[in-house]
Formats: structure tokens, sequence, C-alpha cells
């Protein structure tokens, strides 16, 4: 892949292991959901560095394909975006502490309301700064994370009605289980919510913006996408779980690369790496490249996972080390420099996020959250 742009100024004779981005990818992504939730609109989740892909350059992208909102989960990463010209309205989702409140304020920046206690601070802040917070109120339907119970939420929304120096834009509720076969609990969630929503109804007011479905409620419970939707892991390309079909076209984003850079012959009954759980059962050759568990490449995948070398796949072998992890290619060619897929595609062959997850017994948003900043991005498309 041909980088237009990076992040950073980090080059392969800086690091020969980096993430390739396509933002033209993530574009496509976005349209695509739009197009399926339509008339709802799209706010693309971008916490933990948006989903590893890089928070900034992810940011600009978005704002320019006039997305309405993005979901961000706590204060300091709407304040980068901010801080590096994003001008698009960004929800932090996470719960708050009071201190911060004043730094929301300064960066307009909309924030969650999940309790009575932090409505009201919310409103003696603005209130003391001269300014209007804009909040969202969240509900509690099932999750048990944050928010106030759905059973006793009319007791903030009549707090809401109440405050003077805070507006109301949204309320929304999160699912735990729209992402399995089995869509029982995710319904019964979404009941509750229309249950809190009455409150309005009865009072004959509008409501606010109404958003609960995640990437999972996107692709399996079209009754929940209301008037915003919020795709994580989707909006970058990938299933949440293999239970869930692939019914919106969406296409991995990401690539994760390296370059050999040692060979050798491993003789037969040689052990590989640290504790020798590996024993080269005959004669093979063995590369070493330049990434291991520092960079998120998970030492859980010791014995498991594979790379794709010169188009074709061959198994990393003996544990994974914190900075390099060594395979056998047989008795094929391999020389120092080649470039080494570790997720994507060369040629034919590739590897996706699911089945590095698979290979880590983890879910794929902890793959792509887990490849750290010692990585650099490297972009393409987005102009």
């Amino acid at each position: 892949m041909t980088a237009l742009h990076e992040s950073t100024i980090a080059t392969d004779e800086l690091r020969p292991t980096r993430v390739e981005v396509d933002l033209d990818v993530l574009a496509e992504n976005y349209r695509a959901i739009a197009a399926h939730v339509a008339p709802a609109r799209v706010m693309p989740i971008l916490k933990a560095n948006a989903y590893g892909h890089g928070l900034v350059e992810v940011g600009r992208v978005v704002e320019r394909l006039g997305a309405p909102y993005i979901g961000v989960a706590y204060l300091e990463e709407g304040l980068r975006l901010r801080q590096h010209g994003v001008r698009l309205p960004v929800l932090v989702l996470g719960g708050i502490l009071g201190s911060q409140i004043p730094r929301f304020l300064e960066a307009d920046l909309t924030l969650t309301a999940s309790s009575v206690d932090k409505l009201r601070a919310i409103e003696e802040h603005a209130a003391r700064a001269g300014r209007t917070a804009t909040v969202h109120l969240k509900i509690d339907t099932g999750m048990e994370r944050i928010g106030v119970h759905w059973y006793s939420a009319e007791m903030l929304l009549e707090e809401s009605l109440r405050c003077r120096h805070v507006r109301v834009e949204g309320i929304f509720t999160h699912f735990a289980n729209a992402d399995a076969r089995d869509l029982a609990h995710a319904r019964l969630q979404l009941e509750r919510f229309h249950e809190t929503l009455g409150f309005y109804e009865r009072r004959s007011l509008p409501p606010p913006l109404r958003h609960a479905a995640n990437s999972g409620a996107i692709v399996q419970l079209r009754e929940s996408h209301l008037d915003l939707v919020r795709p994580g892991v989707l909006f970058y390309g990938v299933r949440p779980t293999l239970e869930v079909a692939a019914a919106i076209p969406v296409r991995q984003a990401l690539s994760w690369v390296t370059r050999v850079v040692y060979f050798k012959v491993v003789r037969a009954g040689q052990p590989v790496s640290y504790g020798g759980e590996w024993v080269a059962p005959a004669q093979t050759r063995v590369v070493t490249l330049p990434v291991g568990y520092g960079d998120g490449y998970a030492r859980a995948m010791s014995g498991r996972a594979e790379v794709i070398v010169r188009g074709k796949r061959y198994p990393v072998v003996g544990r994974i080390c914190m900075d390099q992890i060594m395979v056998s290619i047989g008795w094929d060619s391999a020389y120092n420099g080649d470039e080494v897929v570790l997720l994507g595609r060369q040629g034919a062959a590739g590897i996706s996020i699911e089945e590095m997850a698979g290979w880590a017994s983890t879910i794929p948003h902890e793959i792509l959250t887990s490849i750290n900043t010692r990585v650099p991005r490297v972009y393409r498309g987005g102009t």
C-alpha cells in the first residue's frame, strides 16, 4: 500500500512495522451504514484512538463526510479533536467528574448526564460560567454500567425540564447483547427505553434526539435505529461477532504490516523462543519480524498466529516476545526487507481482524484497540 500522508515522521527507515489505514474505505463504510439506517443518521464512535485507526485523522474524515456527530468515551479524546481543529459536535459518552465540567464547556463538548446529581452539577457550572451546556441523558435499560435506571428515569427527565443553563439535545441507552444470536434481551432493553420516552408523549413534548443502536443493533435490530445510530467496530469494517451476519457491505480499513529483519536456518530438534515450547520438527528456515506484544501483537496468539510472506501464509513459532516474533517458512525463500502482512491482504492471501481475534480468544475490538502508539499510522486517501 502506498502511503499518501502520515500522522508522524515515521517511515520504513525508522520503524518497518506500521499500521496502514485507508480513509477512503472508511468513507465507503460510513456511506453504506448511512444508507442502511436512513432516515436515521450516523454518529461514528471514535473512542480508543478511533479503534486503533487514529483519532485525529479519522475525525477529520468524519467531519468532511458531514456526519452530525462524533462519539468518544473520555474528555481528553474530545479535547484532542478540538486541539486539532475538528469542530463537529462531539458527545463524550462516558461518566464524568464534576471537576471536568468547565473543560467541557470551554471546548464546546457535549456531556452525558447520567444521574440527577450529575445534571445538577452541569447546570451549576454552566450558570456560573454564563454558558449553556449541551447534554444527552443516559438511561440504563439493562447494561448496569452508567445511567439512571429506566424505572426511576422520570426524576432525571423532570429535573432536566427545570434546568435553565442546560440544553437537553439527546437521550440514549446502550445494548448489552445486540450482537448475540438471541435478541430477546436487546428487545427488552428497547422496550424499556420506549417506556422511558413515554415521559415526553405524556407531556406533549417533542423528545430529544433518541439513540440506542450500536454495531450489532444496526445490523440486527432495525427498530432500534431511531434518530441516530452509533457504529463502533462496524464503521471500521468489522463484524462485532461472528454471530452477526455481514448484512452491510463494509470493508476492513486497516492493515498491519512489517518487514523481515533476520533470516536463519534452525536445525531439527532445536527449540525456538522463550520456554522452548516449539521445537523444529525438521530443519527449517525461520525469519524474525520486529513486532511483538509490546506493540499489541498479543502473546496469547503464541502457537496459533500466522502471517503472510510473499503471498503465502506461514505459522508464527515459539512464544511471541515483547518486540519480535519468529516465523517458520519451511524450505521456502524470504529475504531481509521483505514485507510481511500481519493483518490485511497480500496477493490472494488475507488475514482478517476477526481471525486474529480468534487466535487471541478475544473480540475484534480488543485486537484493534491494542495496537498501541509505538506502531506508526500511515494513511492513504481521504482527500
